[in-house]
């Protein structure tokens, strides 16, 4: 039976390698664009209405949205890098400490190996050769333990830098949507009517572009983004306005 089941598994190999997976792999890279894009345009939008709601000028308002971006890809770049540092580094030490229980209480850990297998629905006989067969190969046992006790993928070495750069530039980029209008256009009222049309426009394509790749409904990802923008700028126009000299 074992025989017969293995003769199935071979002649199945030519069908796994026409088939072609279609999952999505790279969920990290969106979610740092997300973070980056989304605050980028949120932020900067809402710093240009209030001051426009202060009445000053569409270059004094230029200045200080892009000494804005600036500082927010600096310190949003900087919390990626250190958020991604941290994952990697907690990996390390959860590696560490896998490692040595597996050669410190090897029945304990094959115990829990199986386990975790019986937790599939595999029984007992059905797990024990293969139990068995990780503990042959101590590397092999590793990664499982790693992966499947503990749900921990090994982190990209590079992954840290990538999500600060990305988050980084995707924020710029975001930034200097808000404050093109600005760029143009001398009269800050004036400018600040421009900014909310390209801005909200360009929430809602960002939101629809999100919802697709996040797996949400597209046109309800647009409005749920562009409102929480249109939110934080008319809390920034107003408050500005109250308090203005």
């Amino acid at each position: 039976m074992a025989e017969n089941g293995y003769n199935d598994l071979e002649k199945q190999k030519p069908l796994l390698q026409e088939h072609e997976e279609k999952h999505f792999t790279s969920s990290e890279i969106v979610r740092d664009i997300i973070i980056g894009v989304s605050d980028g345009l949120t932020v900067p939008f809402a710093l240009a209405a209030g001051l426009s709601g202060a009445n000053v000028t569409s270059s004094i308002i230029l200045i200080a949205g892009i000494a804005e971006v600036a500082a927010g890809a600096i310190s949003m770049g900087l919390g990626g890098y250190l958020a991604a540092k941290s994952e990697a580094d907690h990996y390390t030490r959860e590696l560490k400490r896998e490692q040595e229980e597996i050669i410190n209480v090897p029945d304990i850990e094959a115990a829990e190996c199986g386990e975790i297998l019986a937790g599939y629905g595999v029984e007992p006989h059905e797990y024990e050769p293969v139990v068995n067969a990780l503990r042959r190969n101590p590397q092999h046992w590793l990664n499982f333990m790693m992966k499947f006790e503990l749900g921990l993928e090994k982190p990209d070495p590079m992954r840290a830098l990538q999500s600060a750069l990305t988050i980084a530039i995707s924020y710029i980029i975001g930034g200097l949507i808000p404050l093109s209008p600005y760029m143009i256009v001398p009269v800050a009222r004036e400018a600040v009517v421009a900014s909310i049309i390209v801005t909200i426009l360009a929430l809602l394509i960002f939101g629809f572009i999100k919802g697709h790749f996040t797996g949400d409904q597209s046109f309800k990802s647009a409005i749920q983004t562009a409102f929480i923008g249109a939110i934080a700028s008319v809390a920034a126009y107003s408050i500005a306005r109250v308090f203005r000299v």
